[in-house]
């Protein structure tokens, strides 16, 4: 399994995740078919859209509606042969993230490739991004119940800060904070 930039060759994989109704938002499951939707208007404004080194853009729609500014960041597909699932990078020119953002870095596994290592690979290779970027550290949150999560985090060193209420307008629940030393 690699990380690989989304691009044309990988979108035919990837609209077949979508329309298979696997969501790359774990937040948003409806993200899914808005993208399908992005994807069919312009493919390639579409793509161009996960890369946003210096931000801005088209803003990042919340749970509740809410729409705020689209952080730094780019969004990575975990390919071995076929789309696999996907993992964002994000961060700030502060260093602080907005209450709003979760965490430096977000992925998700389609259903039918889970529990084959993907997403503790991903996770590696994107911390050696991170580090390259100049991040002394990432966090990485999800719920108390997802112990395949958590499973990944801890073996990618994560440390457990917090757990946490998530703002209503990320859907409110209780959260795990990790943070992972680069």
């Amino acid at each position: 399994m690699e990380l690989v930039w989304p691009a044309p060759p990988y979108l035919r994989s990837y609209r077949e995740a979508l329309q298979r109704g696997w969501s790359p938002n774990n937040l948003r499951p409806q993200a899914g078919e808005e993208e399908l939707a992005a994807i069919r208007r312009d493919p390639d404004a579409y793509l161009r859209e996960l890369v946003h080194f210096e931000g801005g853009g088209v803003g990042v729609r919340l749970p509740d509606g809410t729409v705020v500014p689209r952080l730094p960041g780019y969004r990575k597909w975990l390919w071995d042969g076929e789309f696999c699932g996907s993992i964002q990078l994000r961060w700030s020119a502060s260093g602080e993230l907005p209450e709003y953002c979760l965490g430096h870095i977000g992925y998700s596994v389609v259903p039918w490739k889970q529990r084959r290592g993907h997403a503790t690979r991903a996770l590696a290779l994107l911390l050696s991004e991170a580090r390259e970027r100049g991040l002394p550290y990432v966090e990485v949150t999800t719920s108390p119940e997802n112990a395949g999560s958590r499973k990944v985090i801890l073996a990618n060193n994560g440390v457990l800060l917090e757990e946490f209420e998530k703002l209503p307008s990320l859907g409110g629940g209780r959260e795990l904070r990790y943070r992972i030393a680069l």
